[in-house]
Order: structure tokens, then sequence, then C-alpha cells
């Protein structure tokens, strides 16, 4: 069963966020990863700022729980385990040579800012691309209800 790449919400800018969601996609604890262009995303003639939010869906597998209610009764339970974390996946990035150590993490979110020059064809003054991509985990509450 392949990874599930959702990619409706999001223009297609941003080669760096191109390449996470790809290893994200090919990783098997992953179950669904969605692309999503954020608000923040302005242009201008010397910069181009695009900001971009990955989600991700981990896989899951039932494990039981066992316990004794009033310790007498066995009881037991299936609950759904995950089979990775935010932050196993981010430092999975950590140690990968094409990514490297995050900008900022935390609990809740992985974060990466990069920025190049880019001067097309024929073409004497370029314009800085700054590219900066979230990582997020799918169905977690969003992070702008906390403020």
């Amino acid at each position: 069963m392949g990874t599930e790449l959702d990619t409706s919400n999001w223009s297609g800018e941003g080669d760096f966020t191109q390449q996470i969601a790809d290893w994200c996609v090919s990783l098997p604890a992953v179950a669904a990863v969605r692309v999503e262009d954020a608000p923040s995303t302005r242009s201008d003639v010397e910069y181009n700022f695009v900001s971009n939010e990955i989600y991700l869906q981990f896989q899951t597998r039932p494990r039981v729980e066992r316990r004794r209610l009033w310790k007498v009764l066995p009881i037991s339970r299936t609950v759904e385990e995950k089979l990775t974390t935010l932050a196993a996946i981010e430092s999975d990035l950590t140690r990968s040579d094409e990514f490297g150590p995050p900008d900022y993490a935390d609990e809740g979110m992985i974060q990466y800012l990069r920025t190049e020059r880019i001067v097309p064809p024929y073409q004497t003054k370029g314009y800085k691309l700054i590219e900066l991509v979230r990582i997020y985990e799918a169905g977690t509450p969003s992070r702008a209800a906390e403020d």
C-alpha cells in the first residue's frame, strides 16, 4: 500500500517543498502527505517568498491493552498505535545529508527556511527566492487556536 500524496491545495511553487514531500512519501510509516500553500506567500521585484505547509498522517497498527478492573476483572481493548511520530521524522530529517537539522522544531512542528538567488537566462539582475516549509502532523489541533 503506497503513501497518498494530496497536492490539490498547492500551487507547486517551491523545489525544496517538493523534495521534502517526496522524501515523506517514501517513508513506510507515513500513510498520507498533504501539501498546501500558506497564506503568507509574497512576491516583489527583488524577492519571492514562498510559504508551504506539509501535513503528515502516520500509519497505525492495532495493539491490545490488557489491564484489571478493580484489581479483579481482566479486561482488554484494542487501540491504534502510530508507527512513527513527528519527533522521529525530525530526527530522520536531521540525520539525512539532503536536509540536515531544521531551522526550528517543537513538539508540533518542523520548520525549514531556505534561500537562493535566482538569475533567469538573459538577465543581469535576479531575485532572491525565500522558501519556508512547515511540517505538521495531520489531525492535530490548529496552532492558531492556541494563541
